[in-house]
């Protein structure tokens, strides 16, 4: 491939599941995608062709067109080079301006000011005050503050660690927050920032000196007009419009009509398939993985008061757990679910495997479903 006064080594990607494309972003006339091994790439006519984009390898922290420059553009080492370059695994991008980019790989944060033609790393490795780690698995800018955020988790060097960094001088410095949590996503809400983690959504009004979680504002994020709350601590994004705050979480979409700090109306968002009849029943996600989420049962009482009693049983009918015993519910046939976190009635998770639900309602006969449990 040809990089200014260079020919450099590069070995084209056409396995489809090392082209997840991770992220896209966009300047005038340009399309940038980060597609893990694939690396980074640019189409100038609307996505008909596309161009490898030439970063520092590993062992540089800058490249231009005019350096004298030997490497081989390779994710991984193998026949084809004996090099493996992590800045070549890329997952994250922004564009901040017309020309200015940030690239997130395996081995740092790349920034370039002339769209893409030349280009410089931060890493743990290579500064002063550096960011957290070296795998960036998202990248945002606030433009209310002029500050780029990035998630930065460990890779190998023992000193790296998992944390936000933030830089408010175009990656010069770097100032790391929330130490050790594992950081997905960013939203902004006006100045505010908003973290999405396997911990919750940390919110920040003061640039990072303080944290503050809904939960240690409100008991629980509930839905008054469902009755529903939400099951999960783990949320994959945010955003906001306005005085309105989004969160996507495994568990569901979350929208806060806010009217001060984590308060305000909250309504909850599943993606659902209403059943036809009161005869009926389905569980979902399924198969179902329960230390990530928790199991969504959906029934209908045909919308008027009734008892109910929903138990878990193993394969061979063999007891597990009851997760409502002679409840009163109210349930159309849009739901909302009752809930069930994969544990047997001392608390322990259970083997992978087929697992049977039974839902009783009144004296009616009882309904079953069917569960495929992966740990």
């Amino acid at each position: 491939m040809r990089y200014g006064i260079n020919i450099l080594q590069a070995l084209p990607i056409t396995v489809a599941e090392q082209n997840i494309t991770y992220d896209i972003a966009f300047t005038p006339g340009t399309v940038w995608i980060t597609s893990f091994a694939g690396g980074t790439r640019k189409s100038t006519d609307v996505g008909q062709t596309w161009s490898r984009v030439v970063l520092p390898p590993d062992n540089l922290s800058s490249i231009h067109p005019d350096d004298s420059l030997d490497f081989c553009m390779s994710p991984v080492s193998g026949n084809f080079c004996d090099e493996e370059n992590l800045n070549y695994r890329a997952f994250s991008v922004i564009a901040v301006d017309d020309t200015t980019l940030y690239v997130g790989t395996a081995n740092g944060i790349n920034k370039s000011t002339d769209n893409g033609i030349s280009w410089i790393k931060f890493n743990h490795q290579n500064q002063d005050e550096p960011i957290s780690g070296n795998f960036i698995t998202a990248l945002a800018y606030n433009y209310s503050s002029n500050t780029v955020w990035a998630s930065t988790w460990k890779t190998d060097p023992p000193e790296e660690f998992y944390a936000v960094s933030s830089s408010k001088n175009g990656g010069v410095s770097w100032s790391t927050f929330l130490h050790e949590e594992r950081p997905h996503n960013f939203g902004f809400k006006n100045s505010e920032v908003i973290v999405s983690t396997d911990n919750g959504a940390f919110r920040t009004t003061n640039d990072g000196g303080t944290w503050i979680l809904p939960t240690s504002i409100i008991d629980t994020i509930a839905d008054p007009t469902s009755k529903i709350y939400l099951h999960t601590n783990i949320y994959f994004s945010a955003a906001s419009e306005g005085n309105d705050v989004w969160l996507g979480s495994n568990d569901g979409l979350v929208l806060l009509e806010e009217t001060s700090l984590w308060r305000g109306l909250w309504k909850l968002y599943f993606a659902a398939q209403n059943i036809k009849s009161e005869n009926e029943t389905y569980a979902y996600p399924n198969p179902f993985s329960p230390r990530q989420e928790q199991l969504k049962i959906i029934y209908s009482t045909n919308n008027v008061p009734a008892q109910v009693t929903i138990r878990i049983f193993d394969f061979s009918m063999n007891y597990v757990r009851t997760v409502i015993q002679n409840v009163t519910r109210q349930r159309g046939l849009d739901g909302p679910p009752d809930f069930w976190d994969g544990k047997d009635d001392n608390g322990n998770f259970l083997p992978n495997g087929v697992y049977i639900y039974r839902v009783d309602i009144d004296d009616k006969e009882p309904l079953f479903g069917k569960i495929i449990y992966l740990q």
